[in-house]
């Protein structure tokens, strides 16, 4: 199977901290992998270096794009990400709360110039999200937590990602909504796209994942497959509540 991203040895540090200790993973085309761990531990900077936002790391991050050729990621801007088929839905959702859901979705699209598909896109989008479609003239700062995490997503799909990264997805969500989201991450992966996915809640993150790194204080802890991960005692009795 195809490698998409593969990560050696990543080193980030904020000032004296010493965030990300040694870090490397590797992603096949068409899984879903996830990073799970206590806050603090290093998931989102990890995933931010791979995105482009953060500047000044150690090790390498190697992606291969749809057509096979690879590329070194080190020191290349976010936008660059995008085009090559990486996208980031954000922690925090970080949607524009001024601007309607189908304005937030067009600004997904930005680096792209093929009209026709991007509306083929937003229709995709609708389809996955139909809360979307209902609310396509409503402001962003005007939708629900779960609508606006939809949202986030939508935007990033916009692009056209061959890798998608999704940043705390349920984070503050209800059960019920926290279910539906991780039912669309299936979805979305089971049509096509690659998932790289970061998450407190580790249960169902390791229940979707085909592949999961435990990181503690910057460090990888354990991996394994996410079934192996949810049936080792370390992992369940300091994420899982067993």
């Amino acid at each position: 199977m195809q490698i998409v991203l593969d990560v050696q040895n990543l080193n980030i540090w904020y000032g004296g901290i010493h965030a990300v200790k040694g870090v490397s993973l590797s992603i096949e085309k068409g899984d879903i992998v996830t990073l799970i761990g206590a806050n603090g531990a290093g998931k989102s900077s990890t995933i931010r270096a791979i995105a482009g936002l953060v500047k000044g790391y150690r090790g390498t991050i190697q992606y291969t794009d749809a057509g096979g050729t690879q590329v070194q990621l080190n020191n290349r801007p976010p936008e660059d990400m995008v085009r090559m088929g990486i996208a980031l839905s954000p922690e925090g959702r970080r949607i524009l709360p001024h601007l309607t859901v189908e304005e937030n979705l067009r600004l997904g699209a930005y680096s792209r110039k093929d009209k026709a598909e991007t509306a083929s896109d937003m229709e995709y989008v609708y389809n996955l999200f139909p809360r979307l479609r209902e609310r396509r003239g409503q402001k962003g700062g005007t939708l629900s937590g779960g609508e606006q995490q939809m949202l986030a997503v939508g935007r990033a799909l916009m692009s056209r990602p061959d890798l998608l990264m999704l940043d705390e997805p349920s984070l503050g969500l209800a059960p019920k909504l926290v279910g539906e989201v991780f039912g669309i991450i299936r979805e979305i992966n089971r049509q096509g796209k690659t998932i790289l996915l970061v998450e407190q809640n580790a249960l169902a993150a390791l229940s979707i994942a085909n592949k999961a790194y435990v990181l503690e204080v910057g460090a990888t802890a354990v991996s394994g497959t996410g079934e192996e991960l949810l049936q080792d005692p370390r992992v369940r009795d300091a994420y899982l509540g067993a």
